[in-house]
């Protein structure tokens, strides 16, 4: 993979093959026994460590500098962004020459490599390239890192880097709120493969990191057939008093007072990694404001309406760039051709540029990073247009209109298409059907 840059110099080509051909060379840089021929001040335009090795230099006759620490290939690489601008990292590379431009001080390709091992993160090297981060100091691939492991845990925890992880990195990884899992016992189950690994190592810290584990969150018949009757935690008295007092406290059982799950420490359930809105609509024989917000690890709805938000139903709702916009509408008097934005970090609304039509019973997606917004009533006839949203330029551009009229109707994405199907054309429900290619601009009817 080549990464390209635009550094602040403008590198020129006949630099490069003035370099290339060996002429107006005013230096060598020499590593392990390779020499590369250089102009001094092309390699103090890509960064300040050859301007200090140059100018700092106290014989001002010398020509040869030799740089330890790194490999030939790897200077090789860096000249060559010196002179060109550009850079070949591939994975085989990627570490070794971001360590080596970390050396020289090459920020833009610390920048360009850091950008590339973000895109490559996956469960099996996250932890290796979160670890990493520790030696070459890179808070922004560090936190992306981190952020990966923690999303997907369940996928990390079945690779053998997990089991690198140092008793301080497992402990802050299982106390996290964010902890993205389906159910607690893959929490346990991965520290106690984690200890297993080495056991001699690793028993000792056995109960600091169960007390980490939401043991209320697990079945009782979990927590006695799996937890109690396992051998490390068989064999351990505060990790089996720690069980029974969860057991006896989250589950009601003997003669302590019932406490409840959310009180609990070990029984407080973990954020959700995502909810389920419901977002306006009719209620109680009006439209409504109201926002519930669906925890599925708390199984429980919580209301997160704002008050000075306007009623609507019969709207389309999507979610794009961690927004959820609220599109058209109906409030029993104005059929809308608003749209809203509702950021869920401040649980706020604010208004975005309105649709060309008014728009009820509307069919909204996403694809390639614009909104969607298909067919639907205006207030008169149901509508056959359709048009799209581009957040970046906050701005509605008619698409092609659709082959059939259709308000109600489904839509969806697949393989960069748009499907919509069926709906209502103001005389009959439909069991038509097309897609639209937003290469072509084109609807094309597919079979009823």
């Amino acid at each position: 993979m080549s990464e390209e840059s635009q550094p602040p110099y403008k590198s020129s080509s006949v630099y490069n093959e003035l370099r290339l051909e060996g002429q107006f060379c005013d230096a060598i840089i020499k590593v392990e026994d390779v020499e590369f021929p250089v102009h001094k001040i092309i390699l103090c335009n890509c960064t300040p460590y050859f301007r200090a090795l140059f100018t700092h230099c106290s014989d001002p006759d010398k020509q040869v500098f030799n740089i330890p620490g790194l490999s030939p290939q790897m200077m090789a690489l860096i000249i060559d962004f010196a002179y060109t601008g550009s850079v070949s990292i591939t994975e085989e590379n990627a570490v070794e020459l971001l360590m080596a431009a970390d050396q020289l001080n090459a920020m833009d390709i610390v920048k360009l490599c850091c950008d590339f091992l973000g895109e490559q993160l996956c469960p099996e090297n996250c932890v290796g390239i979160w670890q990493f981060t520790k030696v070459c100091l890179l808070p922004e691939l560090r936190a992306k890192a981190y952020h990966y492991i923690i999303n997907n845990f369940e996928q990390v925890v079945l690779e053998e880097e997990f089991l690198q992880l140092t008793v301080e990195e497992v402990a802050d990884i299982l106390d996290r709120e964010d902890l993205n899992v389906q159910l607690e016992t893959t929490v346990y189950e991965a520290l106690i493969k984690w200890i297993s690994h080495v056991p001699a190592e690793r028993e000792q810290h056995l109960t600091a990191l169960l007390s980490k584990v939401r043991l209320g969150l697990m079945t009782l018949d979990y927590l006695t057939d799996n937890v109690l009757s396992s051998e490390l935690v068989g064999t351990n008295s505060e990790c089996q008093s720690m069980i029974t007092n969860a057991i006896l406290d989250i589950h009601g059982l003997g003669n302590r007072p019932f406490m409840s799950g959310f009180c609990h420490p070990l029984a407080r359930p973990r954020l959700p990694h995502s909810i389920l809105l419901a977002i306006g609509g009719w209620s109680g024989g009006d439209p409504t404001n109201d926002i519930e917000a669906y925890d599925y690890r708390a199984n429980c709805w919580v209301n997160v309406t704002d008050n000075f938000e306007r009623p609507r139903a019969y709207h389309g709702v999507a979610f794009l760039n961690g927004y959820v916009y609220s599109v058209g509408g109906f409030d029993r008097v104005e059929h809308f051709n608003s749209v809203r934005r509702f950021d869920l970090t401040t649980r706020t609304w604010n208004e975005v540029a309105p649709m060309h039509s008014r728009r009820c019973y509307v069919s909204v997606t996403v694809l390639n990073g614009f909104i969607y917004a298909l067919g639907g009533y205006d207030g008169h006839v149901q509508l056959s247009s359709a048009e799209r949203y581009q957040p970046e330029i906050n701005q509605w551009s008619l698409i092609a209109p659709m082959h059939e009229q259709r308000s109600d109707a489904s839509c969806t994405t697949l393989y960069s298409r748009i499907y919509i199907c069926g709906g209502f054309n103001g005389n009959e429900c439909l069991q038509t059907a097309e897609y639209f290619n937003p290469e072509t601009n084109q609807w094309t009817m597919i079979s009823p």
